[in-house]
């Protein structure tokens, strides 16, 4: 009999995606066996997209793009075999790549009050299910915000956007093939808050009041630029704008007070998108000398039904003249309002009040006198009961230690019971040695918390420790326990492990991100400080120290972040580790401000323009002025490496226009351009007054030299730059010498001197106390010589 066929392979399901080849296939042992391909009963044949193919003794059926219409059980059969499997078709949400690419990464950006629509089209086996979530919530429908979903998308729908729409979002597609999460970010911006407060009140005297805040707690997604200061007169109704300050400084100083008038003061945030609310400040009064400073909060003596004694600490700050007394005022627990307890300031530091009421809680705070009048008040006492305590507070409950280390223990603890601990008002914490019976009181004032860090232990050592409540009649029963301080790691000195990767100098765009990275080593850690030109860094700027590295970043660079930055370690042995690096933040300069145009000296323009406002932070700014004879004329440079705000062109042609250009440059590239407004003509002489030498060519013409205008006087500022000119006639031309204090400057490469048609010019760049003196320019040819003379003083910038 024949050998019987024999399948060496079997089918075996497979799932495919949408879209995607497949492949059946296995292999028989003889080569004889002509195979059939069904599938779900029904025989197949090679049609478009499916083919059969036998090659050797593997039979294949290929499926070059899978749909659903090809999902289903798969049967061969060849002489005595009979074998099956499933293709099994997955089509998951699909969406387009290009759009989760531009959606995930980089925010949408909205405007606070705008509409803000997020559509996502998708592809799947229906029914797809959408979910959109917000900071891992998922988003419900309400008067603002609306999700919407169809077969083919869905779409977020924000009718107004607030701040507080900001946030993560994630979009689940699912469908019983798979799931799909899209991630994005929504950022809206707005103007920003106020500044916070409280507006405080720094100084104050007979000239000047100095007011101090804080950066708003949300700028409104755009960078404070700056604030504006106002200021009211109390009893007017007008407020004054007063000044502005930068970013980065959140203190103002103004002098424009009189002595003994009480005003109001206001500070607005303003950034790209608009300025905020105001942060007003309480009434403050310009006196004419210092008044004193905030004492301590005073401390409760004792207390009953009927009688509260505090006490006090004269403050440190005493003002311009010894303190005469105190007020004290008093108000009632969770209210605002502050009553006088003495209307006449008391000299003792100590006072027993009466006229309480029995059972309420009051609160109690000092404020000092002096010849200039009632100082600051100091933060309030702590609370305290008109009422009799009968006794002292029980023992503090379940006294433990939640952590240590090789120099320090936390211990945490729980009220008294109920009975006995109603009216604890703080607690206080004892230590002592192993070695020593004495205990010593870690806390010079009552605690209010129920946890405490006892710092500065020696390794190794055994402690005891005890814990009491603390009420009006004194400090309870101690509950104790003893610790043990654990071992300390092997010292290790501050080291900053500098090498060839760790940048010296830094250059950063303006909008970029400053990032650097200083690795070190030390045990036990070390305390890690960042300075900026020996200051502390900014707000802005975050410190991130951790695993032996610690991270400068500050985002969005400007110029006020360049300069010398210091990181400094230094560890409990008192071992100390520097390492200074500079930075420097630059841009394309910002275009110079309006130009002008003025004649100083016949046949001559000065060109003057406002500075570029990167002046301030860039110090290699230079300037390239350009002309042109006509409004369609092609621009020539007529003064380049121009480091003063002033120009003076001397080839001028009456009759014709000319038009100017001012750019800002630096070593990034160039600033957009400031052009003149209108175009400058030096009028023609008229006709009746033209001479034409050829007329007289019989005639002598040759002259002495002769100053037609004589040098000027100058006074100007240390540092500033300096423009003497003359004019001089004579034929022929005269040779033109200048001379300082006697001495020729012909050769001296810090004047600039130029002679254009009898116009004399000296450019005095960047000029010192050395340059003041008499200027003298002397003209002379064959038949004779001229002189003129000008005084140069110079003043000192303040």
């Amino acid at each position: 009999s024949a050998p019987r066929c024999r399948i060496n392979k079997r089918l075996l399901d497979i799932r495919v995606l949408k879209g995607e080849p497949a492949e059946l296939s296995f292999t028989v042992s003889r080569h004889d066996v002509t195979g059939t391909w069904f599938k779900d009963g029904l025989k197949l044949t090679s049609i478009d997209g499916v083919s059969l193919e036998k090659e050797g003794l593997v039979h294949k059926l290929i499926i070059n793009k899978v749909e659903d219409i090809h999902a289903g059980k798969y049967r061969f059969e060849g002489g005595e075999i009979k074998t099956e499997a499933s293709i099994f078709v997955e089509d998951p949400p699909q969406v387009d790549k290009v759009l989760i690419k531009n959606l995930t990464s980089v925010p949408t950006v909205a405007k606070a009050g705008e509409k803000v629509k997020i559509k996502i089209p998708f592809e799947g086996r229906l029914p797809v299910r959408a979910m959109w979530l917000k900071d891992k919530i998922e988003l419900a429908d309400d008067t603002r915000i609306r999700v919407d979903k169809t077969d083919i998308f869905t779409m977020l729908s924000i009718s107004s956007c607030e701040r507080k729409d900001c946030g993560d979002y994630k979009v689940r597609l699912k469908n019983d093939s798979g799931v799909l999460e899209i991630n994005l970010k929504l950022l809206v911006i707005d103007k920003p808050q106020p500044p916070a407060g409280p507006l405080k009140i720094v100084e104050s005297t007979a000239n000047d009041i100095t007011i101090q805040w804080k950066p708003p707690k949300d700028d409104g997604g755009k960078p404070v630029q700056r604030y504006i200061v106002e200021s009211q007169q109390v009893g007017k109704n007008d407020w004054v704008t007063l000044g502005e300050t930068p970013k980065s400084c959140t203190t103002f100083t103004t002098n424009k007070v009189e002595q003994d008038v009480s005003y109001y003061f206001r500070v607005r945030a303003v950034n790209a998108e608009g300025t905020s609310d105001p942060l007003e400040s309480e009434e403050v009064k310009a006196v004419s000398k210092a008044s004193p400073g905030a004492p301590d909060p005073p401390e409760i003596v004792s207390a009953s039904r009927d009688t509260i004694t505090i006490s006090w600490r004269a403050p440190t700050k005493t003002g311009s003249s010894r303190i005469v007394g105190y007020i004290i005022q008093k108000r009632k627990k969770g209210t605002t309002t502050w009553l006088p307890v003495n209307s006449v300031p008391i000299a003792d530091k100590k006072l027993k009040m009466t006229n309480l009421k029995k059972g309420l809680q009051y609160e109690f705070r000092v404020a000092a006198v002096n010849a200039a009048g009632i100082g600051d008040a100091s933060e309030p006492s702590r609370p305290v009961f008109a009422r009799d305590t009968t006794k002292s507070p029980g023992k503090v409950q379940d006294l433990k230690v939640s952590s240590s280390d090789s120099t320090s223990v936390t211990l945490t603890w729980k009220r008294p019971e109920a009975k006995d601990g109603s009216d604890v008002t703080g607690y206080e914490v004892e230590i002592r040695s192993s070695n020593n019976l004495n205990w010593t009181k870690c806390n010079a004032l009552p605690i209010e918390v129920t946890t405490y860090t006892v710092k500065g232990l020696q390794a190794k050592e055994m402690y005891f420790l005890r814990v009491r409540a603390i009420n009006s009649c004194g400090p309870g029963e101690a509950t104790e326990l003893e610790a043990c301080v654990e071992d300390g790691p092997p010292v290790v000195s501050p080291r900053l492990l500098i090498d060839e990767t760790v940048i010296h100098f830094l250059v950063v765009k303006a909008g970029n991100t400053i990032r650097v990275n200083i690795p070190f080593e030390a045990s036990p850690d070390p305390v890690v400080t960042w300075l900026k030109d020996g200051l502390p860094l900014t707000n802005r700027a975050t410190i991130n120290t951790e695993d032996g590295t610690t991270q400068l970043v500050i985002g969005a660079a400007e110029f006020t972040d360049s300069g010398t930055y210091t990181i400094e370690l230094q560890n409990s042995l008192g071992k100390r580790e520097t390492f200074t690096f500079q930075v420097q933040v630059t841009d394309i300069p910002q275009s110079p401000g309006p130009i002008q145009l003025e004649q100083n000296v016949p046949n001559t323009v000065t060109v003057t323009w406002e500075p570029s406002a990167s002046e301030k932070w860039e110090n290699d700014l230079y300037y390239t002025v350009l002309k042109r004879e006509s409004q369609k004329g092609m621009w020539q440079v007529v003064g380049d490496l121009i480091y003063t705000n002033k120009f003076t062109f001397t080839k001028v042609i009456p009759g014709r226009d000319y038009y100017f250009r001012v750019v800002a440059k630096n070593n990034l590239g160039a600033s957009g351009p400031s052009d003149t407004a209108k175009p400058w003509t030096v009028q023609k002489p008229k006709a009746q007054f033209q001479v034409k030498p050829q007329k007289y060519r019989g005639v002598n013409q040759n002259l002495p030299p002769r100053f037609l205008v004589p040098l000027k006087p100058h006074v100007v500022t240390t540092g500033s730059e300096c423009h003497m000119s003359c004019a001089v006639g004579g034929y022929p031309l005269p040779k033109i010498t200048w001379y300082k204090d006697s001495r020729d400057l012909s050769n001296d490469p810090t004047y600039f001197c130029t002679n254009d048609f009898g116009v004399c010019s000296l450019v005095v760049l960047g000029v010192t106390k050395h340059d003041e003196g008499e200027y003298m320019v002397e003209a002379t040819n064959e038949l004779g010589r001229a002189f003129t003379r000008a005084f140069l003083t110079i003043k000192g910038n303040n």
